[in-house]
C-alpha cells in the first residue's frame, strides 16, 4: 500500500515526456564503474537497477553507449583499494560509489566519483571541502544525520512510549557511520533515552552484541546501514524477534526485507540524482564544481508481517504516518 503512488506515477509521467537521448558525443560508449562496500549494483540489485533505469532517462543504455563495470567488497573493506585499481585499469569515465568507505579510497584516485548513498557528512569526513564547493574528484548525496536521528528516534518513541534504552548496532571502523552513529546517539539522549552502544567490525561481533543485549536489556533497537550491518540484517531481524522488540532501520528495502519499521531517504530519488550527476560529468562537467545535493524526499515504511508474527502492536498514530505499509 504505497501513499505516494499517484505523485510517483506521475513523475515518471513527467521524466517519460523529456527527451530520451540527451547524451554527449553520438557513437561513444561511456563506461562507469559501480563500487559498494557491499555487493555489486548489478542490474538485477536494487541498487543496480535504480541506477541503470535513471541514467537510460538521460539517454544511456547499457549495451548500447553504456558499460558498466560492477564491483562490490562483501563488507571486506581491505579489498576496495584493490577494486578501485581494477576499475582504473578498465579504463571508468566516472564511478559512482556506495558507502563512506568506498568515497574515500575513491578520493585519491583521481577518478570523477559520485556518491549515490551512505557517504554520511561528507564535509565533517574531509571527503570534500564543502557542500557547495566540493573542491576535489568526489560530489554526490550528502546525510543530514542529525535530523534524520531525531525522527528515528520520536518514532521509536511513538511506537514505545515507554522507551527507556536502545540498543544501537554500527559498524565502528566505517568513520561516516560512526558519525551517523553519534547522531543518533545525541537524540536519543535529548528525549531522556539511554544509549546502549554495539559498535562492530566483522559478523563474529553480532554474537558478542546480542549477549550484551540480553544482559542490559534494552526496549528498542536502531541500525544504521552500511556493508557489514546490511549483510548481516536477518540476524538482527531474527534477534529482535525472539525479543518481541520494536527496532527501526534507515532504509525501506530492509523493511520489506524483513525489518520492523524504517525511516530514510528515498533511495529511487538518490540515484536518479546521482544518475544526474553522472551525465554532466561524462558531459565535460568537474565534481569539483558540482555542489553536493541533499535528499528531499524521505519514506516511511513499516512492516505490518513482521509486527504481527513478533507480536508488537504498531499505533494507528504510526499506521497513519506510513509512505508505505508492507502487508
Amino acid at each position: 500500500m504505497k501513499r505516494r503512488e499517484f505523485l510517483t506515477v506521475l513523475g515518471g509521467a513527467a521524466l517519460a515526456g523529456q527527451p530520451a537521448a540527451r547524451a554527449q558525443a553520438p557513437g561513444r560508449t561511456y563506461r562507469l564503474g559501480t563500487l559498494s562496500a557491499a555487493m555489486p549494483m548489478t542490474d538485477d540489485s536494487p541498487f543496480g537497477k535504480s541506477l541503470i533505469e535513471a541514467l537510460a532517462r538521460h539517454g544511456y543504455v547499457v549495451g548500447q553507449n553504456l558499460t558498466i563495470e560492477a564491483r562490490g567488497a562483501s563488507a571486506d573493506l581491505a579489498k576496495i583499494p584493490a577494486l578501485l585499481e581494477e576499475l582504473k585499469g578498465r579504463g571508468v569515465d566516472a564511478l559512482v560509489v556506495v558507502g563512506y568507505p568506498c568515497a574515500a579510497a575513491a578520493k585519491s584516485l583521481g577518478i570523477p566519483t559520485v556518491g549515490a548513498v551512505g557517504l554520511g557528512d561528507p564535509v565533517e569526513t574531509k571527503l570534500i571541502d564543502s557542500l557547495a564547493h566540493p573542491g576535489g574528484n568526489i560530489t554526490g548525496i550528502s546525510d543530514v544525520a542529525a535530523t534524520l536521528s531525531t525522527k528515528r528516534m520520536s518514532l521509536l518513541k511513538e511506537m514505545s512510549p515507554k522507551l527507556q534504552k536502545v540498543a544501537m548496532l554500527w559498524n565502528k571502523d566505517d568513520f561516516g557511520m560512526t558519525l551517523r552513529y553519534e547522531a543518533s546517539a545525541k537524540a536519543a539522549r535529548a528525549l531522556g533515552v539511554t544509549v546502549l552502544a554495539l559498535g562492530v567490525n566483522e559478523p563474529d561481533d553480532f554474537n558478542g552484541a546480542f549477549d550484551v543485549m540480553n544482559n542490559e536489556k534494552p526496549e528498542a533497537i536502531l541500525m544504521v546501514a552500511d556493508a557489514l550491518t546490511t549483510l548481516n540484517r536477518r540476524r538482527v531481524f531474527d534477534y529482535a524477534a525472539a525479543k518481541k522488540m520494536p527496532a527501526i532501520y534507515e532504509f525501506d528495502f530492509i523493511v520489506r526485507d524483513g525489518g520492523l519499521m524504517s525511516y530514510g531517504a528515498d533511495l529511487k530519488e538518490s540515484f536518479t540524482r546521482a544518475a544526474a550527476l553522472v551525465d554532466r560529468i561524462f558531459k565535460g562537467a568537474k565534481p569539483a564544481d558540482l555542489p553536493f545535493e541533499e535528499p528531499t524526499r524521505y519514506l516511511f515504511a513499516l512492516n505490518l508481517k513482521t509486527a504481527k508474527s513478533t507480536g508488537i502492536e504498531i499505533p494507528s498514530t504510526l499506521l497513519a504516518l506510513a509512505d508505505e505499509v508492507i502487508e
